[in-house]
């Protein structure tokens, strides 16, 4: 499509949203780098890196539209399997893109995940360049590397009982008032809302345990595009999509 039309179906596409039907959390599975670059007989170094430069113009549109919380599935326990030449690239690329957000200080980061799994000087990094954006205001931004839904509510529930520990809590005293609220106000994501969408790029269609817990009710949109050419009209289709849907909630 030429791109004076696709300007004028992004602006018709980006009015026709309600802005009340604006979800507040948006979670986005980054998938499809590696076949994105295989389509270009390139190396998935390149893809990856291609898709680490996406990850700012999103965050853009996001911001545009008024959503207030985005969380990013940059890596995931499962990903740290992969051979170590290409782990090592993508965990450098990932590093440089963490810090790349934090010094635009436009968005205030988030760490989640295991970044005991990764190597020190890798997660120090990340973790600096988070905590330098304790003081931003404006769009929460979550970057989930060495992430994975099981463990985050394994570390939820060790992070309860700690703290009920911690208080002189014992183990039946537990078993018998522990509630889903309690595992809730220990999770990566605790003071934020729920996504009430999530999008998935590359075509999969799977979520991967992806925000486990906090996705029960959340709307999946699953897009054909890889990650790397994912566009805002691509988000917009995805945003008209969720405005459309009845949310019942289970009710």
């Amino acid at each position: 499509m030429p791109h004076l039309l696709y300007g004028l179906y992004e602006r018709r596409l980006s009015a026709a949203l309600p802005a009340q039907q604006i979800p507040r959390h948006v979670g986005v599975i980054l998938d499809g780098n590696r076949r994105w670059a295989r389509s270009f007989g390139e190396t998935a170094a390149t893809g990856h890196r291609r898709g680490a430069d996406k990850i700012a113009e999103f965050l853009g549109w996001a911001e545009e539209l008024g959503v207030e919380v985005v969380t990013l599935w940059m890596l995931s326990t499962d990903n740290l399997a992969r051979p170590r030449e290409e782990l090592a690239d993508l965990l450098d690329i990932i590093r440089d893109a963490v810090q790349d957000l934090a010094s635009s200080r436009r968005w205030r980061l988030r760490v989640m995940g295991r970044l005991d799994l990764l190597p020190e000087e890798v997660a120090a990094a990340i973790r600096d360049a988070a905590a330098a954006t304790d003081d931003v205001e404006g769009l929460q931004v979550n970057v989930a590397i060495g992430y994975g839904g099981r463990y985050e509510i394994a570390d939820a529930v060790r992070s309860y009982l700690k703290q009920e520990s911690a208080q002189g809590a014992t183990l039946e005293d537990l078993a018998k008032r522990i509630d889903v609220e309690d595992i809730a106000a220990h999770l990566y994501t605790k003071g934020q809302p729920d996504p009430e969408l999530v999008i998935r790029t590359s075509g999969e269609l799977r979520v991967g345990g992806f925000l486990m817990w906090q996705s029960a009710h959340s709307e999946l949109y699953f897009c054909e595009a890889y990650w790397p050419d994912f566009r805002r009209v691509d988000f917009l289709r995805a945003l008209r999509d969720f405005s459309r849907r009845e949310r019942r909630l289970g009710r």
